[in-house]
This record gives structure tokens, C-alpha cells and sequence, in this order.
């Protein structure tokens, strides 16, 4: 589908940009758990918050990790980029009209939920270092696309209202193209195949019903 794309140019772009970017890996993960205590223990601005911090994960992702790193070694980067900057727009406006509930309740998808996150924040880097992906070449949670996708899904999988269907593209588009990732050598995204396309029919059949 990308014949640009190789393992070995996206490891180089990995640990050009893990280097120039530290210490934000740890912000990262400090953001992301924030998001999760916030869904569990909610407060009266929960969930403009978790949209919020979502926002950021993507505009970032979008700017910098595409346009400004990935760019320089894959061609359809800044297309990535785009729609990366889109999808962050997204949870913005939802951050601003607070019109995405997240809330842990410990039903069948928070549960599934809960694989999601796990693994986008720690089982996505273990396997990772399993196959030698190793820090600088390490896929950062928060900061690439593949495990953030993956942990934005477990969250959408908290959600107990219908959320807008517009959020849900763009991750199922990802959680597609995650099979060509894995031919190509990034192993770890057989998990965002089969995890994202499981969360994504789950929250589209879920919110078929209505609350």
C-alpha cells in the first residue's frame, strides 16, 4: 500500500525524533494517566479535559511527529499529518461544546476499554522491546500515531453517550491500515488491527442504541 514506507527509515525517524524531544515522553504518560484518573474519578470538568488532553496528543502528533520528522522520509507524511491535525480539531471542538461523556462504569467496554489503554501505554512498548525496538527507536506513547490511536479508542470506550460518529473515521481508517504496519515489521500494531477495529464495531453498535 506504501511502498516509500520501510522499517528501517521510520526507526531512524524514531530516534531522531525521541532524542530531540525528551523529556515529553514522560509528559506524555503524565497526561495520559491524568486522563484516565479523570474518566474513573470524574469531576464537574472531566470531560472537557480528557477531550483536551486528546487534542494534544493529536495536534501534536500531526504537527510535529508528521509534517516536521516523518516527512523528511515518507511521502504521504504531511497527508498523514493533515488528517492527524483533523482528528485533533475534533476533540477540541468536543473540549470546548463538552459533547463527549467519559465515565468508568465497569460494564462489558469499559472493561475492553481497559485492554486498550494497557496496552497503548504499556504492552504496545513491551513487545516493542521484545523485537528490539529499544529507546531511541521506541514507539512513545502520546507522541506516535499507533499507540495513541489505540489508547483514544480504550477512552471512546468509556464514553456513556453517544459520541459524535465524525470521531470514529479517522481511528477506524488507522486501525485498518495497522495490518500494513505489522507486514511491514512494526509488529506491535497487530494490536491496534485487532484491538482498534474490535473497539471501533463495538462503539458504533453501542451507540446504534440509544441511552
Amino acid at each position: 500500500m506504501f511502498p516509500d514506507f520501510t522499517l528501517e527509515k521510520f526507526l531512524i525517524t524514531l530516534e531522531n525524533y525521541n532524542l530531540n524531544i525528551w523529556p515529553l515522553q514522560i509528559v506524555s504518560y503524565i497526561l495520559g494517566i491524568a486522563a484516565v484518573v479523570l474518566a474513573v474519578k470524574r469531576t464537574r470538568h472531566s470531560d472537557r479535559a480528557i477531550s483536551l488532553i486528546l487534542s494534544i496528543y493529536w495536534l501534536w502528533i500531526g504537527i510535529v511527529f508528521c509534517m516536521l520528522y516523518w516527512a523528511k522520509t515518507f511521502n504521504l507524511a504531511l497527508m498523514f499529518g493533515i488528517v492527524l491535525i483533523v482528528q485533533g480539531l475534533l476533540f477540541l471542538y468536543s473540549s470546548i461544546k463538552n459533547n463527549i461523556s467519559f465515565s468508568y462504569t465497569g460494564n462489558f467496554h469499559s472493561v475492553i476499554g481497559i485492554v486498550l489503554i494497557f496496552y497503548a501505554m504499556i504492552g504496545y512498548q513491551l513487545t516493542g522491546l521484545f523485537i528490539g525496538h529499544t529507546y531511541p527507536n521506541l514507539f512513545a506513547f502520546g507522541l506516535v500515531p499507533c499507540p495513541t490511536m489505540i489508547f483514544t479508542l480504550g477512552l471512546l470506550l468509556w464514553t456513556d453517550k453517544k459520541i459524535p460518529i465524525c470521531i470514529l473515521i479517522i481511528p477506524a481508517l488507522f486501525s485498518l491500515m495497522g495490518i500494513e504496519a505489522a507486514v511491514k515489521g512494526i509488529y506491535e500494531d497487530i494490536g491496534l488491527y485487532v484491538l482498534g477495529l474490535l473497539a471501533v464495531i463495538m462503539i458504533f453498535l453501542r451507540d446504534r442504541k440509544a441511552y
